[in-house]
């Protein structure tokens, strides 16, 4: 993905590696030096990613670095915020929602958000993974939230999506006494949906994307979208989103297509 239109310049693609496809974004946190801390300027690059799709939605597939046994080494999605700039952050950053306000815009992307997850995904970096509407992972997979330990707490989605995906019981293990899931336990308690090796982590999340871009992709659209309306919202929010997919083109191809597929098979079995 060429970025050197955007107006912060062509080296601004300092932390993401972004590769795209027809219908798909793929984006690797790309700061190993530091296990892809999220600083300030990985959130502006993730803002312009959102942008990106926005104006043109497609599936996003959300990685850092895969590990590899045979050459000892280990994965890491995100290790959490930048610790020398959260240190520095005071109340005016927190109430600008620096972290929050870039992972609830990345929850509302049009399309759907995938994250592969091998190695850590502490902190922040847990955060970002929770905004993704399917996440899958390695046994190598750290998963938690240690902001207490620091003096602060997880304020950028944390402390409702967490409970939401998981439930009460476990998020305030994590939330408030610092409890660690590894895949397995990740996978117990439904964070994760696939447990995978390193290797096959990346190719799992573009069979998913397969899966996710052979739907109509407004349907996809309007079905994320409902999905997330707030409960007193239904039925109506159903009814109007349906209602504009029962009058696209899409809907009278494909409905089509399933009847001439289903009179041919039909066909078929009468043949002698």
């Amino acid at each position: 993905m060429d970025d050197a239109g955007h107006p912060l310049g062509s080296d601004f693609l300092a932390t993401l590696v972004v590769t795209g496809a027809a219908d798909r974004v793929v984006v690797q946190l790309n700061r190993p030096e530091l296990r892809n801390a999220i600083n300030a300027h990985m959130v502006a690059e993730l803002h312009f990613v959102c942008e990106l799709l926005e104006a043109e939605p497609k599936v996003l597939i959300l990685h850092g670095t895969f590990g590899d046994e045979a050459a000892g080494t280990t994965g890491v999605f995100a290790s959490g915020a930048d610790i020398a700039e959260l240190r520095e952050r005071r109340r005016d950053d927190a109430l600008a929602g620096i972290n929050s306000g870039l992972f609830d815009r990345i929850a509302r992307l049009p399309m759907p958000v995938i994250a592969a997850l091998d190695g850590y995904a502490l902190g922040g970096g847990a955060e970002l993974a929770y905004a993704a509407d399917f996440r899958i992972g390695t046994r190598a997979l750290r998963m938690g939230q240690p902001e207490t330990s620091l003096g602060i707490m997880a304020a950028a989605g944390a402390t409702w999506r967490l409970k939401e995906l998981v439930g009460e019981p476990v998020a305030k293990t994590m939330l408030l006494a610092g409890r660690i899931l590894t895949g397995d336990g990740a996978l117990a308690v439904g964070l994760i949906t696939e447990l995978l090796e390193p290797a096959e982590l990346l190719d799992a999340a573009h069979a998913l994307a397969d899966r996710i871009c052979a739907q109509d992709p407004l349907a996809v659209q309007a079905t994320k979208r409902v999905f997330h309306a707030p409960r007193e919202a239904h039925p109506e929010v159903d009814n109007l989103a349906q209602a504009e997919l029962f009058e696209s083109p899409a809907k009278f191809e494909r409905m089509q297509a399933f009847l001439d597929k289903r009179l041919d098979k039909k066909q078929d079995r009468k043949q002698p």
